[in-house]
């Protein structure tokens, strides 16, 4: 009788089991992404590649996120690869920013946002000034004044080639306490981990990058931001005053990234991307990232994203040429 009891538990514990394993797994709502980085690691287009595919999957919206760095060209040999390979993957997305517009109005490489499919901007990332924490610099209005004093003493290094949006912003800011923004002696490294591991080892006096490229640094002791070019100070770092207030006049700038398909990409995709960017701001996921970045919440889907894109050529252009960088 007991071992009658027994087997019948153990069968309607195998039955119930059973069911378990047999019930319906909810199904991502994309199977895969692969992205494509034109950097190397550390920088501001790895963070936000790694930082978004660690959203979606977690969420579950995208089932599984893989990643790819692929330096060269000033981001032209990615855009190369997108163009001429990745439609035949079709799961690649390529994540960028400004530089694509500002590298593409320089002729750094022949192609334009115009060459991809543009699939939705969404987040910003404000420019930030930073120096080693043993750095005699502590304030934005010292390193200032040591610009105005001798510009060849203090270099100033980003993760973007020469001419490139690191060395624009940095070029800018001093235009605004009114010192000679063609004098930058800037330092140009491949991406932006690199060139923070070159303001940490000594070769730069300070560094122009990305604010979410360096909260993190500066919350573990290892360096200072002396400004962000923010309307107000951040939320993620109320103590770090912005350029503005800190003396560059009109020192105010927004990094937007965001991810391009290959030409040619269909409409079906496309749209199944842009619902699943739309539905990963609703997640605790993404704001867990967002948060921890420093990040503004910039969404620009499909032909919005096309449109913003047409104006910031036409602002960038008008910004560089003003700085000397364009004819």
């Amino acid at each position: 009788m007991q071992l009658k009891k027994t087997l019948t538990g153990l069968i309607c514990a195998i039955g119930v089991m059973a069911l378990a394993f047999a019930a319906p797994v909810q199904a991502a709502d994309i199977d895969k992404i692969h992205f494509l980085i034109p950097g190397g690691a550390g920088g501001g287009w790895d963070g936000t590649a790694r930082g978004t595919g660690e959203a979606l999957t977690k969420a579950g919206i995208v089932g599984s996120a893989t990643y790819e760095n692929m330096s060269g060209g000033g981001g032209g040999k990615a855009i190369a690869y997108m163009i001429e390979t990745a439609a035949k993957r079709g799961n690649t997305l390529m994540v960028n920013s400004t530089p694509i517009v500002i590298r593409s109005l320089q002729k750094v490489f022949p192609q334009s946002f115009r060459d991809l499919t543009p699939v939705a901007g969404t987040i910003g990332d404000y420019a930030a000034f930073v120096v080693n924490t043993s750095s005699t610099l502590k304030t934005f209005g010292d390193l200032a004044a040591a610009y105005k004093a001798n510009p060849k003493k203090v270099s100033i290094g980003g993760g973007s080639v020469a001419g490139g949006m690191d060395h624009l912003v940095a070029a800018m800011v001093m235009k605004g306490v009114g010192a000679n923004p063609m004098q930058v002696k800037y330092i140009p490294y491949d991406a932006g981990g690199k060139a923070m591991a070159g303001l940490l080892s000594g070769e730069i006096k300070a560094l122009s990058t990305g604010f979410g490229e360096a909260i993190e640094m500066a919350k573990q002791g290892q360096v200072r931001i002396l400004c962000v070019t923010a309307a107000k100070r951040l939320a993620e770092a109320k103590d770090v005053p912005t350029c503005e207030e800190s003396g560059s006049r009109g020192a105010q700038f927004v990094n937007w990234r965001g991810f391009f398909g290959p030409p040619g990409l269909s409409d079906a995709k496309k749209n199944a991307y842009i619902a699943a960017f739309t539905k990963m701001y609703k997640t605790p996921e993404w704001e867990k990232v967002r948060a921890r970045n420093g990040w503004v919440n910039i969404f620009n889907p499909g032909d919005k994203f096309v449109a913003f894109l047409e104006e910031q050529e036409k602002v960038i252009g008008g910004l560089m040429k003003e700085l000397g960088f364009l004819k």
